[in-house]
């Protein structure tokens, strides 16, 4: 495509022909910048959209248009729901949702074990047809005997385990790393153990099954090296961490509860041990966990607020200010981290989607101004460059930065 202010940052030459010259035109009749940047759609593998259940934190209409705003063209959403996606039954209640509301592509992970609880497998040959993998995320699958009977049920569909890694028993009472800043204002925290153990375990039962395994939102050099090595002897592992992991560390929490998820931000050996795994391929790609809750049940301190934050509408504004404006990561890296290979992994084709930017443009994040109904991010107030103009999805504009007011 010419146009003498795009600017074809993302794309390898010859893959931006089917960018619309009138979008692109409405996009900078929008907006006083001099250029614009193309992107292709970006790809989460990792949000909760809370519907059914919890549609007062996130639904999927607001959580899609968050996500276009951010711009994301696929989504894969967490089976912490009411009802859990663990039968054709319950999951068909979230397709239907989906179905009428979603504004891009909404994939769902089906759960590994009823009602996430552990205790007993989920019907995971009902619901593979609609799903793209088994999660019980927000939880830890604590039984050996459990997990290794679901990866080769898994194993047998062809559908990944994607896994949150948590052994319950190490983390007394904890809610931030165990690090400095715990022990520096008498916070209880939560050990690299809990994380990487349980990783460490998934291994050896990958070993045995041969099943895609995908670990979710790692946060420890230890499972940066644990990765590393599974992917050196051949294992069908991949991997994701998200933006504040590798911008953040815990010396610049707050004692807010904006502050707070799961797992927590670590320390500096751990983000600088991250950043080297994006940069080698060991980690494959970057997930948000965009986990909307009520001002209400943030608002608590870092002790008593729930676990999470959004991020969807600041993920590339902040990777781009903070990798990629200091030549830390190349933009064709960043590309394969948030486009690529997510996409590749988890089967979602690419289409016509693409997302057009102004990356000269740098705000204050506002997050009054987020179109989730989440406002917790630690990255409240920062100045990031990079304002999506427009996203287009199957070739329809689903977002377009005139039409949002706050």
């Amino acid at each position: 495509m010419a146009h003498s202010k795009l600017k074809n940052l993302a794309y390898p030459m010859g893959e931006c022909s089917f960018v619309s010259s009138a979008a692109v035109e409405a996009a900078l009749s929008s907006s006083n910048c001099n250029s614009v940047a193309v992107f292709p759609g970006f790809c989460d593998v990792h949000v909760h959209f809370r519907e059914p259940g919890f549609s007062y934190k996130e639904t999927v209409a607001t959580g899609s248009l968050a996500s276009a705003r951010g711009g994301y063209t696929a989504v894969c959403t967490m089976p912490n729901l009411n009802p859990v996606p663990d039968s054709v039954e319950n999951l068909e209640q979230q397709l239907a949702i989906i179905r009428r509301d979603a504004c891009i592509h909404v994939y769902p992970y089906g759960a590994i074990t009823v009602g996430e609880k552990g205790e007993e497998l989920a019907d995971l040959e009902g619901m593979a047809p609609n799903i793209k993998g088994y999660s019980d995320d927000g939880r830890g699958v604590q039984s050996d005997e459990m997990m290794l009977a679901a990866m080769r049920r898994a194993k047998a569909l062809g559908l990944p385990i994607v896994a949150h890694c948590e052994v319950n028993e190490l983390l007394r009472g904890g809610y931030i790393h165990d690090g400095e800043y715990a022990k520096a204002h008498g916070h209880r925290g939560i050990c690299s153990e809990s994380e990487w153990g349980q990783i460490a375990r998934d291994l050896e039962l990958v070993r045995q099954t041969g099943v895609k395994y995908h670990v979710c939102h790692i946060s420890t050099k230890e499972s940066v090296e644990l990765i590393r090595k599974a992917k050196a002897e051949g294992l069908d592992v991949t991997c994701e961490t998200g933006p504040h992991y590798l911008i953040m560390d815990d010396s610049e929490l707050q004692e807010d509860g904006w502050f707070k998820m799961n797992p927590p931000i670590r320390g500096r050996e751990d983000k600088e041990a991250l950043l080297q795994g994006v940069l080698d391929g060991t980690i494959d790609m970057i997930a948000t966990d965009h986990a909307p809750h009520s001002a209400e049940e943030k608002s608590k301190g870092l002790e008593k607020s729930a676990f999470g934050i959004v991020g969807i509408e600041t993920a590339f504004p902040a990777l781009y200010t903070y990798l990629v404006k200091p030549g830390i990561l190349s933009f064709e890296r960043l590309r394969e981290l948030l486009v690529t290979n997510p996409r590749k992994r988890f089967g979602i084709p690419m289409g016509s989607d693409y997302s057009v930017w102004d990356l000269e443009a740098c705000e204050a994040v506002d997050p009054n101004q987020f179109i989730s109904k989440g406002h917790a991010t630690p990255f409240a107030g920062r100045m990031l460059y990079g304002k999506c103009l427009l996203t287009v999805c199957d070739g329809k504009i689903v977002y377009q930065q005139e039409d949002h007011h706050g």
